[in-house]
């Protein structure tokens, strides 16, 4: 038996600041999971992540998934609206007197998203500081297709590119703070929680590289993030369960939970 409620932050409602929460009848583990949908920071919904999160419920783990403004707003905001989400999810873990202790996961557009929200402080990437309460810095993310940086790279995908200017709010100019406060890479220190990187070998978005290269500093630090590369997948193979590459990056992510 799962114990399911869907809440919407606001009233009246505003259109995608609204989460689910699943908890299982027994709460197994320490390390609860927070899922954050992609769709090029412009498209997508919190339930692609449904499937995955009544899987984990059944190995004890208490999840939820958000989502957030997608039309009128930069990303910025998006991250303020993911905040808002994210400790409410604190709150509800709190009153079943379990440690909020939250892992959080993303893929694409929500990999960049949840990597903001892992490793930059409360209004440090330009997030209006909206939740209640203390904030409670993730443990960890598992991060699939992750933009780790908002600065062009080259041979860039055009698409994206266009993507990420439009929803930095700003166009591009070399040495933008903006650009700077929105790339993960920017937080990259010492005190960062352990990340673990799912690549898909036929990317085409966002290299690969960067974010190998991301967890080799962090390993030099003495942090121990992981880098991993699925065979035969592309952009996005996260949200399912039907082919063994997405039921191995299952396994992964949940052993690197319990690792936390």
């Amino acid at each position: 038996m799962i114990e399911f409620c869907s809440v919407y932050l606001d009233e009246p409602i505003i259109a995608g600041r609204g989460a689910d929460f699943f908890f299982p009848a027994e709460i197994t583990r320490k390390i609860a999971l927070f899922f954050v949908h992609g769709g090029g920071w412009g498209a997508g919904s919190r339930t692609i992540f449904h499937r995955l999160i009544t899987e984990y419920n059944k190995y004890g783990f208490a999840c939820a998934c958000s989502d957030y403004r997608l039309s009128g707003v930069t990303a910025a905001e998006q991250v303020s609206d993911l905040r808002c989400a994210y400790s409410l999810f604190v709150k509800k873990l709190r009153e079943r007197n379990c440690p909020a202790e939250i892992m959080v996961v993303g893929s694409s557009a929500g990999a960049h998203l949840a990597a903001l929200l892992t490793l930059a402080a409360p209004g440090e990437c330009g997030d209006a500081i909206a939740f209640e309460g203390e904030w409670v810095a993730p443990r960890g993310a598992a991060l699939q297709a992750t933009p780790i940086t908002f600065e062009p790279w080259t041979d860039i995908f055009p698409a994206i590119w266009s993507s990420m200017q439009k929803i930095a709010g700003t166009p591009y100019e070399p040495g933008s703070e903006v650009y700077r406060r929105l790339s993960p890479v920017t937080y990259l220190g010492e005190k960062n929680p352990p990340l673990f990187f799912l690549e898909a070998e036929n990317e085409h978005m966002f290299p690969g590289t960067m974010t190998q290269d991301f967890a080799r500093k962090h390993n030099a630090l003495g942090i121990p993030s992981k880098w991993k590369e699925y065979p035969r997948t592309e952009h996005g193979f996260l949200y399912d369960l039907t082919r063994w590459q997405q039921r191995e990056a299952f396994e992964d992510i949940r052993q690197f939970a319990e690792s936390l």
